[in-house]
């Protein structure tokens, strides 16, 4: 069978994650990489061995050889990028958030319906964690009952000093939100990937703890903890830490909050469903288990295992109970569900973000960001 071949837009931090997601999927061929850093271009197609090496996302899709293009770069690029690729006919799998605002975000919707025959998916990759897709069975099948309460967070800490800084601090570049839209989305995908529900109510508290912050006088790569020696101080707009209150379409409720100021954290990502006749919680950093919570029973850890894990989930995962898969097994399970959707001719409910999912978070983090400001519960 034909391989997929695959080119990757952004060479930073996330790009490089996807360039090895990428190399360990049967169907794919990692073909081409682009970034207008041209020295970075280089260095990354040289050191995995990639054939082409572009320095522009024009010369990248009119290769007639590229099957599918990955779009890595920060949100600001995003819109015009991934219209480009939609327009080459090109399957498309984007970073989130999907766009900068939900505006945006519907345009791409809009133009993808003029090309049926290409697949678009946004790279919410907590979905694709075993456990995750174990969850969602069976919460789908009632072993927890009714859905009532939704809770837990995501922390971090690579924005704990003044020294730390990112384009996601800035409007311009990253959008209306930092914590919100960087990872507080990963959280509201997860939530109503597992469970079903729609959050159509929020009420929400962001805060810019570190108002003044050192801004390096040259780039610097996401979760590096260097000091710079040379910056300039300024100030900042976007959110480094949030709390939200919600309700959902099917009448359960729940809170979650963000932060990037969290000392020890690297990617403390859990949450917790409580249902009418148990709960469910989960943390990426355990990410081969979850918990099993009951009244009148005992509670219980179920271990992820290929031989009893449900049918839907044992396609994303590969090793033996025992041996732990992490974060960069869950990344590429969701690379994965995209490609073996493309290779299976389409059929059947994607089990990846889509555009249109991708879409309803950027409005969701608009909500999240007005209420905030407004002081008030708003109605999505």
């Amino acid at each position: 069978m034909k391989k997929i071949k695959v080119g990757i837009i952004g060479m930073g931090y996330i790009g490089e994650s996807h360039i090895e997601a990428v190399r360990r999927i049967g169907c794919c061929q990692l073909y081409a990489v682009a970034d207008t850093n041209a020295a970075l271009a280089r260095a990354k197609a040289d050191y995995y061995g990639i054939e082409k090496c572009y320095l522009s996302v024009e010369e990248l899709l009119a290769d007639p050889e590229i099957d599918a293009v990955h779009n890595c770069t920060p949100n600001f690029l995003h819109l015009s990028i991934n219209k480009e690729i939609i327009k080459s006919g090109k399957h498309l799998l984007s970073e989130k958030p999907l766009c900068m605002n939900y505006e945006e975000a519907m345009e791409l919707v809009e133009l993808k319906k003029a090309y049926p025959k290409s697949v678009a998916a946004v790279n919410f990759n907590y979905r694709l964690n075993p456990m995750v897709q174990e969850m969602k069975n069976r919460i789908k099948a009632g072993e927890i009952g009714d859905v009532r309460i939704m809770t837990g967070s995501y922390q971090q800490d690579w924005l704990l000093y003044d020294t730390d800084y990112s384009w996601r601090l800035e409007p311009e570049v990253s959008g209306i939100s930092c914590a919100i839209a960087d990872i507080g989305s990963h959280w509201m995908d997860a939530v109503q990937h597992v469970t079903g529900h729609r959050i159509t109510e929020v009420m929400a508290d962001l805060k810019t703890m570190i108002p003044i912050r050192k801004k390096p006088a040259k780039q610097t790569e996401t979760f590096t903890s260097n000091v710079p020696t040379e910056f300039e101080e300024v100030e900042v707009k976007n959110e480094d830490y949030g709390a939200v209150l919600f309700h959902t379409d099917k009448g359960a409720t729940g809170v979650f909050h963000v932060s990037e100021l969290a000392a020890g954290h690297g990617c403390f990502f859990n949450f917790e469903i409580n249902g009418s006749k148990a709960s469910f919680s989960w943390n990426q950093e355990q990410n081969d288990r979850m918990w099993k919570g009951m009244r009148g029973g005992e509670n219980h850890l179920i271990i992820r295992d290929p031989n009893t894990i449900s049918p839907e989930a044992k396609p994303y995962t590969a090793l033996a109970m025992g041996h732990p898969e992490g974060w960069n097994d869950a990344f590429k399970g969701n690379i994965y569900s995209f490609y073996k959707y493309i290779e299976d001719g389409c059929a059947g409910t994607p089990v990846f973000s889509t555009l249109e999912q991708a879409a309803y978070i950027v409005k969701l983090t608009e909500a999240v960001v007005e209420s905030s400001k407004e002081k008030k519960w708003v109605t999505i």
